[in-house]
């Protein structure tokens, strides 16, 4: 699912503008603290044992009322790190305590005590995503929708607009200006006289004429024979030529702007830097919904029903291209981008798909060469454009895919020709990874450097535009986070290079190819650099220490060193269980299937245990890595349930992110069959070696974890003795586009994988008792995936299920008594069942 619903991750300030906040610090744990493993590759076979980020041996009973309770109590983590201008300090959000409202904080370097910014003093340092003009003395952010701008030299701020208007697409001119999208135009500021002038617009319409010409024979014929109409149109005609002439000979007019055909929208623009051309993709303005696209919300505070407006279903979307043009500023010219010149445009790459799902009708299939519908991507991790210009604004890289999902091309532009010229196709017979899609342009040549699945893992290449790409990273490992220095000397990036779940930093020498590790905090780890390039500020957890700051020196031997400590003291007096990362053997694939193992100390002894297996969301997420999950109350439950006697397994199964592109794909056309394959390997596994007795295993989890749940229960019915399925999806047919269609293709090409993939088709399996939680305004996965199959099993006589529903959440709760509820029966099935 996507990552917007996967269930779970710099100016000279004076102090005046700083009030103290008397946040208190202690002191850090030490930088790795891992057994098993060392700086080198662990084997994929070795057990994975971190130790204790906080030691305590208050042996307390943990109860769902206080896991389930505001997180508060854990502690307020740092959010949305960034440096400071100078590299001498740095900021950071933190959430206040009992409140949504979260506060600035600026703390030094040199420092372990943290300043609250000053509301008032926010536009003077809200610059996390700036923008640098080519000296790099001129700095410039948004703020609240304004323009303010600061001079290196001089440290002087000045607000440079002050309106509501919505403001994208920042950027420094070659020219000293700063330009900026407001939707269909893009204006650019004299920094010096302050001055802003509309570069370009754009309009959905036909061009403006002076007169209309006649419609038909009569209105022909009346012109023909009245002369005063004709003296009217030419006098009309007259004043219009005339005008254009204005326009075109003063240059203190506003240019005119471009047409493009009607019901058309803009998807995306983007200005070179030297001011010349536009690159504009333009798409469809059709709905993104239907009417009947809504779900009801009971409990709204006027006490009526209301009719939220949600998104298509995947079997509802119809295919979709965008349109690139480009606009040369200078001539006023405008050319579309014809996509003809990449490869496979026009391949038929599902013909073995539409084939098998038409024999299957009694039907026969014959392929076609139409062109593809193909637009920009859209990488869901992404904070950059799929349009890239190179500094001077002489290139410009394209990153597009097709609807289908099947190809990714990184294209350039050949401005003389006019013409797409194609610097990279990858194609992959699954699906294009909505992720590692990285691109850009060395800042002081015209290479390329980008990232792709083409080794089966994640890698990095270097291209320059008149050869073949350069493998700069090998393994099998996933890069990722690209950031390129300013003397383009390194690239620097995080992988798991040493392990599939330990998250460091590294770097890349793209004139040796030298690989450099430079940070060795064995959890996961993620990083920013300050703009003098001589310091990280990295974002670091461990399995029992939820995120803090880092600050690591480069070109110095020291290690990291903790310059946060936000975890509470409640938290860290607990002596949790930590769980061991285990790799278990896969009985259909070569990799091992790595897994949190929580484990009663006395596993191994005695009379068998009872387990669970949780089973992650979101299908393509980690959490089987060694840093804090995103599933901190699971984490806690997971101890409950250890302290309560029971072994419980969480595993990456097939689809899981983190272990290259062919566990992505091993779901491909065929969802809830690899990963319950995986299910099976992991009962064997605690069975044979963990002392856990099979006819006491349950299993659960939400949104995909819950869709598992289902599938196991359905289609391995002795596999579990009980299961919980929360917010899940019981219809593929009824989730969302973006998700689906990749690893699926879309219903009406593929019913046979949605049919097969779908655990509503198999409700009939249900033999082990089921409890299915779901909230009912669930934008994500609607509520009436639950009605549906619930209205299945009643029409096939089960009696072994319960539905608990709540009416004031959406997917991802947030009120303590709903989680509390929620836990309450998990545990309840598992007591009663186990």
């Amino acid at each position: 699912m996507q990552k917007s619903f996967k269930l779970l991750i710099i100016s000279t300030i004076t102090s005046s503008l700083l009030a103290c906040s008397g946040i208190q610090t202690s002191e850090a744990p030490a930088e790795s603290n891992l057994v098993n493993t060392d700086r080198e590759v662990a084997s994929i076979y070795q057990p994975i044992k971190q130790q204790a980020s906080y030691l305590s041996d208050n042996n307390e009973e943990l109860t769902l009322q206080k896991i389930m309770a505001d997180p508060d109590w854990i502690g307020r983590q740092p959010q949305s790190p960034y440096w400071s201008l100078d590299g001498n300090s740095y900021f950071y959000s933190q959430k206040r305590e009992g409140s949504v409202v979260k506060d600035l904080f600026q703390q030094p370097v040199s420092s372990k005590t943290a300043n609250l910014v000053p509301i008032a003093n926010y536009h003077q340092v809200s610059y996390k995503n700036k923008v640098f003009n080519q000296s790099r003395n001129k700095v410039a952010w948004v703020f609240k929708q304004n323009v303010f701008m600061q001079d290196l030299n001089s440290g002087e701020i000045s607000q440079l607009t002050r309106s509501d208007q919505y403001l994208t697409n920042l950027q420094f001119l070659k020219d000293g200006r700063l330009s900026y999208r407001v939707y269909n135009k893009i204006y650019a500021i004299d920094v010096a006289s302050g001055i802003t002038e509309q570069l370009v617009s754009w309009e959905f319409k036909e061009a403006p004429q002076a007169n209309e010409p006649a419609k038909d024979y009569i209105a022909q014929q009346q012109l023909n024979l009245i002369e005063v109409l004709r003296d009217r149109r030419q006098r009309t005609q007259d004043k219009f030529e005339f005008n254009a002439q204005i326009s075109e000979q003063n240059q203190s007019t506003t240019p005119e702007p471009f047409y493009f055909p009607v019901d058309n929208k803009t998807a995306d623009a983007s200005l070179s830097p030297n001011g010349r051309y536009l690159i504009l993709a333009i798409e469809k303005d059709t709905p993104s919904r239907d009417e009947g696209d809504i779900m009801p919300n009971y409990i709204k505070e006027d006490g009526r029903i209301k009719a939220e407006k949600v998104r298509h279903r995947v079997a509802d979307a119809k295919p979709k291209s965008q349109y690139l043009w480009l606009l040369d500023l200078q001539t006023g010219t405008q050319k579309e981008l014809s996509y003809k010149s990449l490869p496979g445009y026009n391949e038929d790459v599902l013909e073995q798909v539409k084939r098998e799902n038409a024999e299957a009708k009694g039907l026969t299939y014959q392929s076609n060469r139409l062109p593809r519908d193909i637009g920009l991507l859209v990488d869901w991790g992404w904070n950059q454009s799929a349009i890239a210009w190179q500094a001077d604004g002489e290139n410009v890289a394209i990153m597009l895919e097709a609807w289908d999902n099947k190809d990714r091309w990184l294209t350039t532009v050949d401005f003389a020709t006019q013409t797409l010229v194609t610097q990279d196709r990858l194609h992959d017979d699954a699906w294009i990874n909505y992720n590692f899609n990285s691109f850009g342009w060395l800042n002081h040549s015209s290479k390329l450097y980008f990232l792709s699945e083409k080794s089966g893992y994640a890698h990095l290449y270097l291209k320059d535009l008149n050869s073949n790409a350069k493998q700069l990273t090998s393994g099998e490992y996933e890069v990722d986070e690209l950031t390129l220095t300013a003397n383009d000397q390194y690239i620097y990036f995080k992988a798991n290079k040493k392990h599939p779940g330990i998250y460091e930093i590294y770097r890349v020498d793209l004139n040796s190819g030298d690989i450099e590790e430079l940070t060795n905090l064995n959890g996961v780890t993620d990083y920013l650099f300050n703009d003098a390039q001589n310091k990280l500020l990295l974002t670091h957890s461990k399995l029992t220490m939820p995120p803090e700051l880092f600050v690591k020196t480069l070109g110095s031997e020291e290690p990291a060193q903790q310059v946060t400590f936000t975890t509470s003291e409640a938290f860290k007096q607990i002596n949790w269980t930590i769980p061991e990362i285990v790799p278990i053997k896969s009985s259909h694939a070569q990799q091992p299937i790595y897994a949190r193992l929580y484990a009663p100390k006395d596993a191994g002894e005695g009379e068998k245990k009872r387990a669970v297996i949780f089973n992650h969301g979101a299908g393509y997420l980690q959490n089987s890595h060694l840093g804090w999950s995103a599933y901190f109350r699971e984490f806690m439950f997971h101890n409950l349930l250890v302290q309560k006697g029971y072994v419980v397994l969480d595993m990456d199964y097939r689809a899981s992110a983190g272990y290259g592109r062919d566990w992505r794909t091993a779901i491909y056309r065929h969802m809830g069959k690899p990963e319950i394959e995986d299910l099976v390997d992991g009962v064997d596994w605690m069975v044979n070696n963990v002392n856990v007795d099979r006819n006491r295993i349950g299993t659960y989890g939400g949104s995909y974890g819950g869709f598992m749940t289902f599938m196991a229960l359905f289609t391995e019915p002795d596999l579990f003795q009980a299961g919980a399925a929360l917010r899940p999806v019981s219809d593929w047919a009824h989730y969302n586009h973006p998700y689906t269609s990749n690893i699926l293709n879309t219903p009406d090409v593929d019913p046979i994988a949605y049919e097969r993939s779908s655990p509503i088709y198999f409700a009939e399996g249900l033999t082990k008792p089921l409890l299915i939680n779901a909230p009912m305004v669930d934008s994500n996965v609607f509520f009436v995936d639950t009605v549906r199959l619930v209205q299945r099993l009643i029409e096939l006589e089960k009696q072994n299920f319960e539905t608990a529903i709540y009416p004031v959440e959406s997917h991802g709760f947030i009120e303590p008594s709903s989680w509390l509820d929620e836990y309450r029966r998990i545990f309840k099935l598992f007591e009663e069942n186990l």
